[in-house]
């Protein structure tokens, strides 16, 4: 057997060299690396109905031209959901290949085990060199990295801090601008150049209070985006759980902290009482005097014209949608521009064809959508998650993939790029297959999902569920309450079909499959009803 044969491909090149200058054995010269690099751009909150490349009902206003041009580079994925629709176990679920329940991080409040396996050490394992920038969100130093500068908790918008390997410092500028450069600086001069690469650029926006850069202010402002059809949902067909959310741009987004209107760093925020995220208060007293002065040239005249016109009711629910996602969009264009940025200078340093990119976001997010913003929810819009992958060689390119995935299967997909073994104690399935355009007869056709962030922000209750190509059915077993929606005939979810008995059959089939899958992720998690307490809730007792 030769010696090559004995050798994984990462060490054959030091190997080689060794021999070669020792003069212990006559080899031929070290094999150019073959196994991609892999750039991942993970942004927060970004639904895929904002993305122009997946055709939702903000596509007319071009909201991601870069990243539509990636779609069309590579993948798109269609059926792409998240485990656990919320910041901090989605990126946690990357991390470790698992679901919640296995690698502890089960809601925001919890510390992310940074001992534990994760795919970023597997690849340096293997002759990877790492890095990861921007939003972390899993508290804790990260491992697996050779170099790092994170955000602390969700952080800041303007003039952000970082947490670095050398301690905390401040940075001035837009925290998308600050991310993208420093993965710009990164590839440019402080990797190893020797190995392959995987750099994870990981964006906060756009996630809330929505603080988009001074150059993206004025976008949209000449025009109305597009009213999402189901923004006056009222929830009548759904169980309670709908009903008693905190989430709804109507009651729950604040005119000041949420939309900006009259905000000063002066703003008395102090007597606002209740779960008011007052981050985007506390953003502006980061901010420059021009920072500042660029920010209330564009609000100041708008918020003139807000309390002349003295909206009231669905008028006034029209307008805050108006303000909420133009500032979203206005976020994710910075996003939009950093894919452009980075993948400039792939091209610029010849890596582009080498270089897997990846672009996702930890979950989907409510745009308006059945009334509301933000996400946690196992309905659609939260569920989805973009996943748009460009594979030059290996990739069809302007090629779209239908099968169930989720952030579960990052992690193997990741390794198996990489020619890393895959541990047996992960959960997901690697998408490699799929990516190649093979149709895998053993591809799972339902997927598994349980959010547990209760009572918390938004006021979600715990609830796991099964999601097929057809069915969804949800459980919120904590008060006994039950869901199921057809998606064929209801996309949309309004029309709850648990007591339908013309369904009677698929119900049932579905909670088997409930059953089978927590039995196979081995979730022994879920708490016991408790529909008296519930029963007090909906009588406001």
């Amino acid at each position: 057997m030769k010696v090559k044969q004995l050798l994984p491909k990462w060490c054959w090149g030091i190997f080689a060299t060794i021999c070669s200058f020792v003069g212990l054995c006559d080899l031929p010269a070290a094999e150019p690396e073959s196994r991609p690099n892999i750039l991942f751009v993970f942004s927060d909150d970004h639904a895929p109905h904002a993305i122009g490349a997946y055709d939702g009902w903000l596509k007319s206003v071009d909201p991601t031209p870069n990243i539509d041009q990636l779609a069309k580079q590579g993948m798109l994925f269609r059926n792409s959901f998240c485990t656990n629709s919320i910041c901090g176990p989605s990126r946690a679920v990357i991390q470790t290949g698992k679901h919640s329940h296995k690698n502890g991080f089960m809601n925001n409040g919890n510390t992310f085990d940074w001992n534990q396996q994760t795919f970023p050490k597997l690849l340096q394992q293997v002759g990877y060199t790492t890095a990861i920038y921007g939003k972390s969100h899993l508290k804790g130093n990260p491992q697996g990295f050779d170099d790092w500068q994170v955000l602390p908790g969700q952080g800041l918008y303007y003039n952000p801090d970082l947490i670095t390997p050398d301690g905390r410092k401040q940075v001035q500028g837009h925290c998308t601008d600050i991310v993208t450069d420093l993965a710009v600086q990164w590839l440019k001069k402080g990797r190893d150049s020797s190995k392959p690469f995987m750099l994870m650029v990981q964006h906060k926006a756009p996630h809330r209070n929505w603080m988009p850069a001074p150059r993206h202010l004025d976008l949209y402002e000449d025009i109305d985006l597009p009213e999402p059809a189901t923004l006056f949902d009222r929830w009548e067909d759904n169980a309670p759980p709908a009903r008693f959310q905190e989430l709804e741009i109507d009651r729950h987004m604040h005119l000041q902290f949420d939309l900006f209107v009259d905000l000063l760093p002066t703003f008395d925020g102090q007597s606002v009482k209740g779960r008011v995220d007052k981050s985007a208060w506390a953003n502006m007293k980061r901010m420059t005097e021009s920072q500042m002065k660029v920010w209330r040239d564009a609000y100041g005249p708008r918020d003139k014209a807000f309390h002349e016109a003295n909206l009231k009711g669905e008028d006034l629910v029209r307008w805050k949608y108006q303000r909420y996602a133009k500032n979203y969009l206005r976020c994710i264009r910075g996003v939009d521009e950093s894919v452009g940025t980075l993948m400039s200078t792939l091209e610029e340093l010849g890596l582009s064809e080498n270089t897997v990119v990846i672009y996702s976001s930890d979950q989907g997010f409510y745009v308006g959508d059945h009334g509301w913003y933000d996400k946690r929810w196992m309905y659609e819009e939260s569920l989805k998650m973009p996943l748009i992958v460009k594979w030059p060689g290996v990739t069809a390119e302007n090629s779209v993939d239908e099968h169930l995935v989720q952030n579960l299967d990052y992690a193997q997909t990741f390794l198996e790029m990489a020619d890393a073994k895959l541990p047996a104690d992960m959960q997901g399935q690697s998408l490699v297959p799929l990516l190649r355009g093979e149709d895998p007869p053993k591809w799972r056709d339902s997927i598994y999902y349980h959010y547990y962030e209760y009572p918390s922000v938004h006021m979600v209750p715990r609830h796991n569920g099964v999601r097929g190509n057809r069915y969804k059915l949800m459980h919120f077993y904590e008060f006994d309450e039950w869901e199921f929606y057809d998606l064929e005939t209801d996309p949309d979810e309004l029309h709850n079909l648990y007591e339908d008995a013309s369904y009677a059959n698929q119900i049932q089939e579905s909670k088997n499959d409930l059953e089978r899958l927590r039995d196979h992720y081995e979730d022994e998690s879920v708490g016991g009803a408790k529909p008296a307490e519930w029963q007090r809730k909906v009588r406001g007792l």
